[in-house]
């Protein structure tokens, strides 16, 4: 099961009205019988979160959410906050597995870089793609810092090649990034 499916189950007491959860009438939201249990998708505070229920819990009862001391319990543990922030219609805070913003754009430029080099384009080229030619100095190119980042960019997009980049992208924050 994927880090970010809850494990939900009864915690055996009625919940206040304004804290109850109702699996069979959830508005946007779907809900399968499958061998394992029950799996259920409820769109809440502008996001789906992904729950898994052994047994459909009784209208009305109060619902937990089980997070085991594994290797996933920090992506659980976000997962969980965010269900229960949307629950309480507060703020949601960034996705379990979102990557963070510069990261994601260096990733970006990466995979532009390496583009532009298998089209057979010099460094200078790429650097003017990614950048804009106003940025790109004449005289300095030898020198300028645009060059050894579009060099940088242009090595770890193919690093994402070799190691097949949906595998790098699918590394966990806090395990080995660099």
């Amino acid at each position: 099961m994927l880090p970010t499916v809850l494990a939900v189950r009864t915690a055996g007491r009625i919940a206040p009205k304004n804290d109850q959860l109702d699996f069979d009438n959830l508005p946007g939201g779907e809900l399968r019988r499958a061998p394992d249990g029950w799996h259920a998708i409820v769109p809440l505070g502008g996001t789906e979160h992904r729950l898994w229920l052994r047994e459909l819990p009784a209208s009305g009862y109060a619902v937990v959410v089980d997070l085991p001391l594994d290797a996933d319990f920090e992506l659980r543990l976000g997962a969980a906050r965010r269900f229960w922030l949307a629950l309480e219609r507060r703020a949601l805070v960034e996705p379990p597995l979102a990557l963070p913003a510069l990261k994601r754009r260096r990733l970006i430029l990466a995979l532009r870089a390496i583009d532009g080099w298998q089209e057979g384009n010099s460094y200078r080229q790429i650097a003017q793609g990614l950048f804009g030619s106003h940025r790109i100095a004449e005289r300095a190119w030898k020198t300028d810092d645009l060059r050894s980042r579009t060099i940088r960019l242009v090595k770890l997009g193919q690093r994402l090649m070799r190691l097949r980049w949906r595998a790098l992208l699918g590394k966990r924050r806090g395990r080995g990034d660099k």
